[in-house]
């Protein structure tokens, strides 16, 4: 099968929060001033959904495909990239959202490890995602590596030998774990024509330094226009004013962190500074108290003094 070549996803990709109403139902209304703000408030041109940050495990099916839906056609001639996360514990399952994706014309499909029943060796693991892959077979594909989450600690690189010629549609890696040395020898072992994309926002100058070709977070959400200005200076070369700014991200989440920063507190946090309706977490998170989410933007205002 010859190799499918899709748009190389650079730059800032933000993982999207889920709306919900305040009955824990998804709220599609509130997708298409999400993108605007996105683009228009903080020059993010890409998004992935239905990921870590868009809560999708706790998702059922039919909604992450109503959800799917809505943000492809609301970023239609708008955003550039829609990266749509079809990863289940079911085998099945992902391959109905795969097959999904590419008939709603989503950018790109990307997969998570299961988390339940783990895949026990890296050739496991690839077969799994050979098979999701296959369902959609003309999708370009991105590996979603996240063990603090799934719990699966296989080396990416590991993962990522051989996979071009078990899955044609490969187009690269979405890496949020903290090793740099597997994301390194993961950029060595690549080709070109693949997408690097670092998923640990408060560590992303040093994995640009050594090749990452974007960065997928849920921190971009809100805090897009200053990191797009950290990767431009580190583009030309400044990079002391890189550095500036990844500090000046670290010291928001050193500050959110003190306060106990998890997905319930960044989706208030992110209606915070953006104005959107975006709801509660979906049990068994729990909201976050209106004062923790409102005093972690005050900080960010203090530190970046443009929000």
């Amino acid at each position: 099968m010859t190799p499918v070549v899709g748009r190389k996803a650079t730059g800032l990709v933000a993982a999207t929060f889920t709306p919900l109403t305040p009955e824990g139902e998804i709220n599609l209304s509130e997708i298409r001033p999400y993108i605007d703000y996105l683009l228009e408030q903080q020059g993010v041109k890409s998004i992935f959904v239905n990921g870590t940050t868009g809560e999708g495990m706790s998702l059922t099916v039919e909604e992450r495909k109503l959800l799917a839906v809505e943000w492809c056609h609301q970023g239609k001639n708008k955003l550039e990239q829609v990266i749509v996360h079809v990863g289940c514990m079911s085998l099945k399952d992902s391959q109905e959202l795969a097959r999904h994706a590419a008939e709603i014309g989503a950018d790109g499909i990307s997969v998570i490890s299961p988390s339940f029943f783990k895949p026990a060796t890296a050739d496991a693991l690839r077969m799994f995602l050979q098979e999701v892959a296959a369902a959609a077979p003309a999708m370009p594909f991105y590996y979603y590596h996240i063990p603090a989450v799934t719990g699966v600690n296989l080396r990416s690189r590991d993962v990522l030998e051989g996979i071009e010629n078990q899955i044609p549609s490969f187009q690269g890696l979405k890496f949020s774990g903290s090793d740099l040395m597997d994301f390194g020898q993961c950029v060595s072992y690549s080709p070109s024509h693949w997408s690097l994309l670092y998923g640990i926002d408060e560590q992303l100058l040093g994995a640009m330094a050594m090749g990452a070709n974007g960065a997928v977070g849920s921190t971009y959400n809100y805090l897009g226009r200053s990191v797009n200005r950290l990767m431009s200076a580190f583009d030309k070369g400044d990079l002391p004013k890189a550095r500036t700014i990844q500090f000046q991200v670290q010291d928001i989440l050193c500050y959110a962190i003190k306060l106990g920063f998890d997905l319930a507190v960044n989706k208030q946090l992110m209606s915070e500074v953006s104005g959107l309706a975006l709801g509660p977490p979906r049990l068994p998170l729990l909201p976050c108290p209106h004062p923790k989410a409102l005093s972690i933007a005050q900080r960010l205002q203090q530190i970046l003094g443009e929000q």
